[in-house]
């Protein structure tokens, strides 16, 4: 299955994100054959990240929360908040390189 999530980041946290931002991409690249998609979300180009959006392929959501909670931005508290939702693609069968 397919899941969206939505993190939101603890405001003015910019320092924590920069602190813990190698530990956090080398996470996510052991992590490639379920995390499909991850990057940060900001109000503008060049501005801040206020939060992050990943899509995920796991087998149930429960599986997802185990996920995201040992990741070292959750871990050391850059995230505030994560929405996870279930996701169904418009075209299930095309793959579409991100």
């Amino acid at each position: 299955m397919l899941f969206v999530i939505r993190f939101t980041d603890t405001p003015n946290s910019l320092m924590l994100r920069e602190q813990h931002l190698e530990a956090h991409i080398s996470w996510l690249d052991e992590r490639r054959d379920t995390i499909r998609v991850a990057g940060s979300l900001r109000e503008e180009p060049g501005s801040a990240p206020t939060g992050a959006l990943w899509v995920v392929e796991a087998d149930s959501k429960r599986e997802v929360s185990k996920l995201y909670t040992s990741d070292p931005f959750w871990t050391n508290g850059l995230r505030e908040g994560v929405e996870i939702y279930h996701w169904s693609k418009a075209f299930p069968d095309e793959q579409t390189p991100v």
